[in-house]
C-alpha cells in the first residue's frame, strides 16, 4: 500500500511538471542565432557596454585638450559692481599760512555735487565721499608666454593614446573573454553530443536484454534490470550536460550583450577546429611590442617624462597681456538716480617672476624623477613576467597538441574495440560487462580528446591576448 501510494506522488508530480514545461514551451522565446566566432566578436565589440565606455572615453579625453587648447586664446568677461558707502572717511588737510582748510563747492559746480563737510566730532577732518558708486566694464587676458600651458599641450596629446590604448586593451580582453565562451559552449554542445551517444548506447543494450528475456528467455530477468538501471544511470549525465549548455550560452549571451533568451547555436564542432591547430599556432608573432601592459607603462613613462618637464618650467617667467573698459559712476542719495558714466580704459603687460615657493618647485621635479625611476623598474619585472607567461603558455599548448593526438588515437582504438565488442555480443560471444566497459571507455575517450582540443584553444586565445594579437 505504501508503495503503490508513492508511486501516484511521484506520478502526479511528474504530471504537473510536465505541465509547467509544457506552458514554459509555449510562453518562452524562440528565437534562435547560429553564429560562427566572428559574428560572435562582431556583436560583442559593437555591442558591449565596456567597450562604449573605453570608447566614450576617448572623446571625453579629446574634449580635455579643447579645453587646454582654449587657454591659449583670449579670455573675455563682463562684470559689473556696485558698491553703498555706509560711513564716508574722513580726511584732515593742513596748509602753511593759510588760516583755514580748503574745501567746499566752486562755482559752476554740478547741482548734484556736495562740498566736503566738517566732521561732527568738531576735530577739523572732513568727509568724504559719495554715497553710491557703480562700475561695468569689459575685461580682457591674453596669455603671451606661457611654458607650462604650452608643454601641458603634449600631455593632453599622450592622454588620448592612454586611452586608446586602454580603449584597445578593453577590446583585446572582451574579444579573449568572447572566444572562452564560445568555445565553451562548442564543448558543452559536443559533450552533451558524447553522453546522448553513450545514453543511446546503453539503451540499445537495455533493449536487448528485454527483447530476449520476454520473447526468448535467453536473458535473465537480473541482466534485464542491470542493463535498464545502467541506462537511467545515464540520464542525470544528461541534464548536467543541458545545465552546462546553459550557462554557456548565457555568458555568451551576456558578452554579446544580446538577450538572455535568444538561444544561440554553433555551425562547427572541436572536432572540426582540431584541423587549424597547429596552423594557428605557427602565424603568431609571440613578441612582446604589442602587449597592451606594456604599451600602457610605455605611455605612462612618456606622461611623467612630460609632467617632469612641466614641473621644471614652473621656475620660467610668464607674460600675460590684460585690457579693460569700464564706465563708472558715483553719486549721492537714492540709488540708481542721477547717474553720470565716465568711461576708462588701460591697457598692460603683466610679468610674473617666481622666486622663492618654499622649495614647492624643485621637491615637484625630485618627485617625478622618482616616479619615472619606479615605472622603469616596473616595466623590466613585466616584460620579465610576460616573457616566462609567454614561454609557459608555449609548452603548454605544445602539450595540449600531443594530449591531442593522443587521445585521438585512443578514441580510434576505443571506436575498432566498442565495434568487436558489439559484434561478439550480437552473436552471444561477449557479455554485457565486455559491452558495457567497451561503451565507457569509448565515451571516455571521445570525452577526453574533447577536453584537449578544448584546452588548447582556451590557452591559445590567452596567448593571442597576452602577446596582443587582434587577430580573430
Amino acid at each position: 500500500m505504501i508503495i503503490t501510494t508513492t508511486n501516484r506522488v511521484t506520478a502526479a508530480a511528474v504530471a504537473v511538471l510536465a505541465s509547467w514545461s509544457a506552458t514554459f514551451a509555449q510562453t518562452a522565446p524562440t528565437d534562435s542565432l547560429t553564429l560562427t566566432l566572428d559574428q560572435c566578436l562582431a556583436i560583442a565589440l559593437d555591442s558591449n557596454p565596456t567597450i562604449k565606455i573605453a570608447d566614450i572615453e576617448i572623446t571625453r579625453v579629446d574634449y580635455d585638450k579643447k579645453s587646454t587648447i582654449g587657454k591659449l586664446f583670449p579670455t573675455i568677461s563682463f562684470d559689473g559692481n556696485y558698491g553703498r558707502t555706509l560711513a564716508k572717511q574722513t580726511m584732515y588737510m593742513s596748509f602753511s599760512g593759510m588760516g583755514g582748510m580748503g574745501g567746499g563747492s566752486s562755482e559752476g559746480s554740478d547741482d548734484n555735487s556736495e562740498s566736503p563737510k566738517p566732521s561732527s566730532s568738531g576735530d577739523g577732518g572732513i568727509k568724504v565721499g559719495l554715497d553710491n558708486t557703480y562700475s561695468v566694464g569689459f575685461s580682457a587676458g591674453l596669455p603671451l608666454i606661457a611654458p607650462q600651458l604650452w608643454a601641458s599641450l603634449k600631455l593632453s596629446d599622450t592622454q588620448i593614446l592612454e586611452s586608446v590604448e586602454k580603449a584597445r586593451q578593453s577590446r583585446l580582453s572582451l574579444a579573449n573573454q568572447v572566444k572562452a565562451a564560445y568555445y565553451t559552449l562548442i564543448f558543452a554542445e559536443d559533450s552533451r553530443r558524447v553522453i546522448q551517444q553513450n545514453y543511446e548506447m546503453a539503451a540499445y543494450t537495455a533493449r536487448q536484454y528485454k527483447l530476449r528475456y520476454e520473447l526468448t528467455g535467453t536473458a535473465s530477468e537480473f541482466d534485464t534490470l542491470r542493463t535498464a538501471v545502467a541506462m537511467r544511470n545515464i540520464e542525470p549525465q544528461i541534464t548536467q550536460a543541458d545545465i552546462a549548455v546553459r550557462q554557456a550560452r548565457l555568458q555568451l549571451n551576456i558578452l554579446m550583450g544580446i538577450d538572455a533568451a535568444t538561444t544561440v547555436k554553433t555551425p562547427v564542432s572541436l572536432e572540426e577546429l582540431e584541423s587549424s591547430l597547429a596552423e594557428k599556432l605557427l602565424s603568431l608573432d609571440l613578441g612582446l611590442e604589442n602587449n597592451t601592459d606594456l604599451k600602457l607603462l610605455d605611455i605612462q613613462s612618456l606622461q611623467l617624462k612630460q609632467a617632469t618637464k612641466i614641473a621644471k618650467l614652473a621656475f620660467v617667467p610668464t607674460l600675460s597681456l590684460a585690457f579693460n573698459y569700464n564706465w563708472t559712476s558715483m553719486s549721492n542719495g537714492t540709488p540708481f538716480k542721477d547717474l553720470r558714466w565716465n568711461p576708462y580704459s588701460q591697457i598692460g603687460l603683466s610679468l610674473s617672476v617666481p622666486l622663492f615657493q618654499g622649495g614647492q618647485r624643485y621637491n615637484a621635479v625630485k618627485q617625478s624623477q622618482i616616479q619615472q625611476q619606479q615605472l622603469a623598474w616596473q616595466r623590466d619585472y613585466l616584460k620579465q613576467s610576460l616573457t616566462s607567461q609567454v614561454d609557459i603558455s608555449l609548452k603548454n599548448i605544445q602539450l595540449n597538441l600531443k594530449q591531442i593526438g593522443s587521445c585521438a588515437l585512443n578514441v580510434e582504438q576505443a571506436s575498432e574495440a566498442y565495434r568487436i565488442s558489439r559484434e561478439s555480443f550480437d552473436l552471444g560471444a561477449a557479455t554485457y560487462l565486455d559491452l558495457r566497459d567497451s561503451e565507457l571507455a569509448l565515451t571516455q575517450a571521445k570525452l577526453a580528446r574533447l577536453q584537449a582540443i578544448y584546452n588548447y584553444l582556451v590557452a591559445f586565445s590567452e596567448l593571442e591576448y597576452l602577446v596582443g594579437n587582434e587577430s580573430k
